[in-house]
């Protein structure tokens, strides 16, 4: 019988883009996250250390030599002790901000309710070109993961392709592992090849396919990173939107996930609140205006202004055409006029 005590869940991560999926999946149920990094990581793990999700502890290890991403997998595992033993370990690629908490909590709850040995994430793709393919058997289980360059004319007229998102037994993903080996046209490990050896060896893979595949979608170079940026943004704008915020132009209206937005407040078209920024209630933003890791008070105006790491009070009018310097302080009440410099 399986015991109904919840099993803990960890995570093991790539490198890039990673504060976006750590934001993601301190949402689900993971106690722990492990990233892997390369050798000269210091700026990577400072960051993650200083902003990080709260309350979700994140550790490092390092990949000396890039053998692939069986390898990276290995590597990330002895971090954690043996008494983990009879925990899942979700397995993210670290390119894929786009992913959605929900689908995460989808696809461990599936893994769970099956008693999966691996449960991997695909998408339906009418052009799977460069995607690994998803290979299913007689039962139309997934078998095996083929990467696109490996693939025979047969597998690379598949659509289902492979997200780079996996949940594993980690009782079972250790031994894996140790069965992989570099025959392939890059000479790595893939980790891909795990899903068949669990196959092989007669433990059952389950698949969730999604049904957004702009999830999957991943940065490899500034084009990636402006569409991806671009979905993150219209993502976070229609969220405050339900939540009652007003954006005159939503489209020119620029919010990081990390900034906090009171109620009824209204931003206008040229916007770009960033880092720690918040705003009271009330407050009206914009046009043309720029806050970084500043705070806005309630019932506040700050129009055509440059502000970081500053405070504003209450009922303050601002601008236009202020710049605000790092330290600077507007006491509550207070009209700047026009052209205002801080000192």
């Amino acid at each position: 019988m399986r015991s109904t005590r919840p099993k803990p869940l960890h995570l093991l991560c790539g490198r890039a883009m990673l504060l976006h999926i750590l934001d993601r999946v301190s949402d689900i149920s993971v106690e722990r996250a492990v990233v892997v990094v390369g050798h000269g990581a210091e700026r990577i793990t400072k960051k993650l250390v200083e902003d990080g999700p709260p309350g979700l502890l994140i550790d490092f290890v390092e990949q000396t030599v890039q053998r692939g991403t069986g390898d990276a997998a290995s590597v990330a595992l002895t971090a954690f002790e043996d008494d983990d033993e009879e925990a899942d370990v979700l397995v993210l690629a670290g390119d894929m901000p786009l992913v959605r908490a929900e689908t995460l909590q989808e696809l461990v709850a599936l893994h769970r309710d099956t008693d999966a040995a691996v449960t991997v994430l695909g998408y339906r793709f009418p052009d799977p070109t460069g995607y690994g393919r998803l290979v299913r058997g007689k039962d139309d289980r997934v078998v095996r993961i083929v990467e696109h360059r490996d693939a025979t004319t047969e597998e690379l007229a598949i659509e289902e392709v492979n997200a780079s998102i996996y949940c594993f037994k980690r009782s079972l993903l250790s031994p894996a592992l140790r069965r992989l080996t570099p025959d392939n046209s890059q000479g790595e490990y893939y980790l891909t090849d795990v899903v068949e050896v669990l196959s092989q060896a007669g433990h059952r893979v389950e698949a969730l396919i999604g049904d957004d595949a702009s999830e999957m979608l991943g940065v490899n170079d500034r084009a990636q990173l402006a569409a991806a940026e671009a979905e993150l943004r219209r993502r976070t704008n229609a969220a405050w939107l339900d939540r009652g915020v007003t954006m005159v132009d939503p489209a020119h209206t620029y919010i990081d996930a990390t900034v906090d937005l009171g109620e009824d407040v209204t931003l206008f078209p040229g916007t770009f609140l960033q880092g720690q920024t918040r705003i009271g209630a009330r407050s009206e933003i914009g046009p043309e205006t720029r806050l970084v890791d500043t705070v806005v008070g309630a019932d506040s105006v700050v129009r055509s202004t440059y502000a970081t790491d500053s405070e504003i009070g209450d009922g303050c009018v601002v601008g236009p055409f202020c710049h605000l310097a790092a330290g600077a302080s507007i006491a509550s009440g207070t009209t700047t006029g026009p052209f205002y410099t801080s000192a």
